[in-house]
């Protein structure tokens, strides 16, 4: 059987026509659009030969995507290939993943057969991969931008401190009236479900993250991620990125469900 590949884009015409590519040179491919944060669970299920991820639209969103997979012990082991790109955005990911692989389309077929045949690059894996994300500032990974209003939704009184220092302009507030963020904590399921509706209000107007307790931290109780992502589906909400806030919590980002498309997938950070 032709080995499978999971190749990861964010515009259904184009990865089809890269998929058709691939499968020339003997590859099966899913080429589903990812729909959030399922694509790990996806990835973990179908455990293909290798990912490729295409760094063409949303570099940045590809560039987490990949750290995701490879933070994970479950899906570490599987090569992932960069390719396409600009130039500056594949020169930025390459500084954080010096030793990932990485090919322009023209040269996807050579770099593939070197995956399959090669040896994992050294830096990959769990520890390595998040090693390298863990120097991203955790304000741009919440995606705080110059002169946003935040609103920190039933955070730890010392979280401003967790945040460090934020881009210029940026405020801190308690109040979700006049945010263009928001940033709400859960820590068990009761309550979670309690807020759910305001929290599909708020995602109708700005980006929302759901941060949980981790599920091997030491604030672990009832709610999971799973749990969390069943519920928002099932309220017309749908998740689209994941950040590891600290060791104590992570997070889930989330809007309004809505046709996919470029035009409507959140800016780079």
């Amino acid at each position: 059987m032709k080995p499978l590949l999971r190749l990861i884009h964010w515009h259904t015409a184009e990865a089809r026509a890269l998929a058709h590519r691939i499968r020339a040179l003997g590859y099966r491919v899913d080429a589903r659009v990812p729909r959030g944060a399922t694509v790990f669970r996806e990835v973990r299920r179908q455990g293909p030969a290798g990912i490729v991820i295409s760094l063409d639209r949303l570099p940045s969103t590809g560039r987490d995507v990949a750290f995701g997979l490879l933070g994970q012990k479950s899906t570490a082991a599987i090569p992932v290939v960069f390719a396409g790109g600009a130039p500056d955005k594949v020169a930025a990911i390459r500084a954080r993943l010096p030793h990932a692989r990485f090919a322009a389309w023209a040269a996807i077929g050579p770099a593939l057969a070197r995956m399959r045949a090669g040896p994992r690059p050294a830096a990959d894996g769990p520890a390595g991969v998040m090693a390298a994300y863990a120097g991203t500032p955790l304000p741009q990974k919440l995606g705080i931008s110059p002169g946003m209003r935040v609103a920190l939704l039933g955070a730890p009184r010392d979280f401003a401190q967790t945040l460090g220092p934020l881009p210029h302009g940026a405020r801190l507030t308690r109040r979700a009236a006049g945010a263009a963020l928001a940033v709400w904590f859960v820590r068990r399921h009761t309550g979670f479900a309690a807020g759910l509706r305001r929290l599909a209000d708020f995602a109708g107007r700005m980006p929302c993250w759901v941060v949980s307790p981790k599920k091997s931290g030491p604030l672990a109780a009832d709610l999971s991620q799973n749990a969390i992502r069943k519920a928002c589906l099932a309220a017309g909400l749908v998740d689209y990125k994941v950040c590891a806030v600290d060791a104590a919590w992570s997070g889930l980002l989330v809007r309004r469900r809505r046709d996919p498309g470029l035009a409507r997938r959140p800016a780079e950070n």
